[in-house]
């Protein structure tokens, strides 16, 4: 085998491709899920401070 072929070999090669593609969807998946789990506790935060004040005796719009 000379060089090009041998070049031409590594170029045409995807076996590690897969790999790679599962990485970043993987990746993504994680952003998404962070992103998701820091909305929900902002929202958790407020319901449980809006509920602890009306506890407290303090009318407070909990909607």
């Amino acid at each position: 085998m000379n060089i090009k072929q041998i070049f031409a070999d590594f170029i045409e090669d995807e076996s590690g491709l897969t790999a790679v593609e599962y990485a970043i969807a993987g990746g993504l998946v994680v952003g998404g899920m962070i992103a998701a789990f820091n909305t929900l506790g902002e929202n958790a935060t407020l319901k449980i401070s809006c509920l602890a004040s009306a506890v407290n005796g303090n009318s407070a719009d909990c909607s």
